[in-house]
């Protein structure tokens, strides 16, 4: 794997502590820091999900996440294996490679906290989605700042439920013509994909 030493200093100078991102449609991230882990720099992080929110069904292809319950109940499922829930004081990890999502299965706020480890790109991909649900206004991002984003940090995670026939001849038509269109202006001083 190859970790830019661009990427952690683009990391290190993006963000002032703690940095929280919101995409209207239910979850909250505070990102509390960067710190040393087993595998590389670590980013910590405490999530908010409202009852029935969470992220779609994707995988951190370079990355492990881990996530600790602090308060609610979490859903969470790996690719192919059936649903599974976690209370307070429960973790439950993600292997770099392991296809998965969560949500809120409970009729209050979920809380978490947990890391995500090395830190690469995620943070700034994150930030920018959320961004972008935020500005389209329909509970999603844009469809050009998705095709930019999953296309450019492709190597270091994927969204499952976007067809890969989308993500592979789609998206890459559409990051072209964002280009000439102008769309990607805001995207101009993107750090640099890591690579496996």
């Amino acid at each position: 794997m190859t970790y830019p030493s661009e990427v952690k200093a683009d990391m290190q100078q993006r963000y002032t502590y703690p940095h929280t991102i919101e995409n209207g449609t239910g979850e909250r991230i505070t990102f509390s820091r960067g710190a040393g882990g087993t595998a590389g720099d670590r980013l910590e992080a405490e999530n908010v999900v409202k009852p029935g929110a969470g992220p779609p069904m994707h995988v951190h292809h370079l990355q492990g996440e881990a996530l600790t319950v602090r308060q609610g109940r979490m859903g969470y499922q790996r690719l192919g294996q059936p649903p599974q829930d976690a209370g307070p004081g429960e973790t439950v990890m993600f292997e770099a490679g392991d296809p998965h999502k969560f949500w809120n299965a409970g009729d209050d706020d979920l809380v978490c906290t947990g890391y995500i480890e090395p830190i690469l790109n995620v943070e700034y991909f994150l930030t920018e989605m959320f961004a972008s649900v935020q500005r389209h206004g329909a509970g999603r991002p844009d469809p050009f700042d998705m095709a930019f984003l999953v296309t450019r940090y492709r190597a270091e995670l994927g969204v499952l439920e976007i067809p890969p026939t989308v993500q592979r001849f789609v998206f890459p038509m559409m990051v072209a013509l964002g280009r000439l269109l102008g769309r990607y202006r805001r995207y101009a001083d993107a750090p640099p994909p890591a690579s496996r």
